[in-house]
C-alpha cells in the first residue's frame, strides 16, 4: 500500500508562506505537516501531489520521492489531504474502500488498485473527482487547517505531541553549572552537540522544550515550555516564550512568543515577535517588533486574496514570506502580510497591512526596488554565507512568483 499526501486548492489562504512551498510543507510544533504524516505511516512508499510551479523545488527538498507522478498511483493507496494536522487524527491505513470527509472537503480516502484503475485521469484532481462518485462517504472530526494563523494557534500542542512522540528523550548535549531547569526535567530533550551555557533558565511548567541537535544558548537566556528549537540555531540571550517553534538554523534574540519561524532566518536583535509566522531566509532588523493584539481587543483582519478577512481571533500577528528584510526600528500592525522578498525600510509608524511581493516600503510608500534579478542575486550573497546556494529550481519559482504577482501602480 502506498501513501499519497496532496494539496488542495486553499493554498492562497497560507499566503505568503506558500508562495513558496506547498501547505504540507508548513511548520506547526517543532515538525512539519507532512513530516507528521510519515511518521503516523513510517514503512509506506509515499508520492506527493501539488501545485505544479511548487514542484521542483519541493522535489528537489525530497529528493527520490515521487512528486505528481499519476504512474506512481499503482497500488492499494491511502490519500491524505495536506492541511490535516495529525495529531489526534484517527486515520487507518487498513480498512474498507471509504472516503472520510469534512463537509465538502475531502480528509482521507482508501482506494483499492482496481478502483484507481477505473479512475484513471489526466490530472490529480480529476483523479480525486471520480473517486469522490464511487467510494462512499463518512463525516469524520480532525484538525483540518483552513487559515495560516491556524497553525500559530495550533502550535502548543503540535510541540506537546512532538515531544511525545521523539523516539528518545533525554539531555544528550552539554549543560553548563549555572544552567536551570526550572519544573519537570523530564520534559525536556537537548539533542546532542548542543551546548546550554551558564545563566540560562529553561522552564517546563507549561509544558515539554525540544532542543535539537548543535543548538547554541547563550548566558541570559529564558525559555518557557512548550517550545522548541532546530538544529544548528542559536539563542542570543533571548525570552522564547510559550508556543514557539524555532526552525533549523536560526539566530534569535530579544522578545519571541507563541511565534514560528520556519528556519533560516534571523531575528538577532532586540524586539517583539508575537502570534506571527516568518518564512525561511528573512533577516529582522534590530528592533523590529509586530502588534499581536488591538488596542480595542477586537478580532484581527488579515488580507486574503486581495480583501480583509476576520480572523475570529484577538490575537495574530504578522506573517513574513521568504527572503524578505527589515530595516531597524521597523513597526508592523497586527495581522500585517508581506510577500516574498521584499525590502523593509522603517518611516517611523505602522506599516501597510499588505505588501506585495518583491515590493520595497521605502519613505512610507510602497514602491518598486531593484528589478528582479538584482534582487535575486541579492538572495544568493545571503545563501552563501551560511554555505547554501539557491538552486535553479528555486530561481525559477522566484521568477514565477515575480510574473505573477500584480504590478505597482
Amino acid at each position: 500500500m502506498k501513501l499519497c499526501i496532496f494539496e488542495d486548492n486553499t493554498f492562497e489562504n497560507f499566503y505568503p508562506i506558500t508562495l513558496t512551498r506547498p501547505i504540507f510543507d508548513l511548520r506547526c510544533g517543532h515538525t512539519l505537516l507532512y513530516e507528521k504524516i510519515l511518521r503516523a505511516f513510517p514503512d509506506m512508499e509515499t508520492c506527493f501531489f501539488l501545485r505544479d510551479w511548487i514542484a521542483p523545488t519541493f522535489e528537489k527538498r525530497v529528493a527520490g520521492e515521487s512528486v505528481n507522478d499519476l504512474s506512481a498511483l499503482n497500488d492499494d493507496v491511502l490519500i491524505i489531504n495536506g492541511r490535516t494536522l495529525f495529531i489526534d487524527a484517527n486515520i487507518q491505513a487498513e480498512g474498507e474502500e471509504e472516503i472520510g470527509v469534512m463537509g465538502n472537503t475531502l480528509v482521507y480516502a482508501r482506494v483499492k488498485k482496481q478502483t484507481l484503475e477505473k479512475c484513471r485521469a489526466d490530472s490529480f484532481e480529476a483523479v480525486l473527482e471520480k473517486i469522490k462518485q464511487v467510494l462512499s462517504k463518512k463525516e469524520v472530526s480532525v484538525t483540518l487547517l483552513n487559515y495560516l494563523w491556524e497553525l500559530v494557534h495550533n502550535n502548543r500542542k503540535a510541540i506537546e505531541d512532538d515531544f511525545n512522540k521523539l523516539p528518545q528523550k533525554g539531555i544528550f548535549g552539554n549543560m553548563a553549572k549555572g544552567a536551570i531547569i526550572y519544573g519537570d526535567r523530564s520534559k525536556i530533550h537537548i539533542g546532542k552537540g548542543s551546548e546550554i551555557q551558564p545563566h540560562t533558565i529553561i522552564e517546563t511548567a507549561g509544558g515539554p522544550v525540544i532542543i535539537d541537535e548543535d543548538v547554541t544558548v547563550t548566558p541570559f537566556t529564558r525559555i518557557e515550555g512548550p517550545c522548541s528549537i532546530g538544529n544548528g540555531s542559536i539563542l542570543f540571550g533571548t525570552k522564547l516564550r510559550e508556543g514557539s517553534s524555532i526552525g533549523p538554523v536560526c539566530r534569535v534574540g530579544g522578545e519571541i512568543e507563541e511565534s514560528i519561524i520556519h528556519g533560516y532566518s534571523n531575528k538577532y536583535h532586540d524586539g517583539f515577535l508575537g502570534h506571527a509566522y516568518i518564512g525561511e531566509w528573512v533577516n529582522l532588523g534590530a528592533l523590529t517588533t509586530n502588534s499581536d493584539l488591538k488596542n480595542d481587543y477586537g478580532s484581527v483582519q488579515v488580507y486574503i486574496k486581495g480583501q480583509l478577512f476576520d480572523t475570529s481571533f484577538t490575537k495574530v500577528g504578522c506573517f513574513i514570506g521568504d527572503y524578505t528584510k527589515t530595516s531597524i526600528g521597523t513597526l508592523l500592525n497586527t495581522g500585517t502580510s508581506i510577500g516574498v522578498l521584499c525590502m523593509l525600510v522603517a518611516s517611523g509608524g505602522l506599516l501597510p497591512k499588505y505588501i506585495p511581493s518583491f515590493a520595497w516600503y521605502y519613505k512610507g510608500k510602497i514602491v518598486h526596488g531593484y528589478d528582479a534579478e538584482t534582487m535575486i542575486s541579492t538572495v544568493k550573497t545571503s545563501m552563501n554565507r551560511r554555505k547554501k546556494e539557491l538552486t535553479e529550481e528555486d530561481i525559477a519559482l522566484l521568477r514565477h512568483i515575480k510574473k505573477t504577482t500584480p504590478s505597482l501602480p
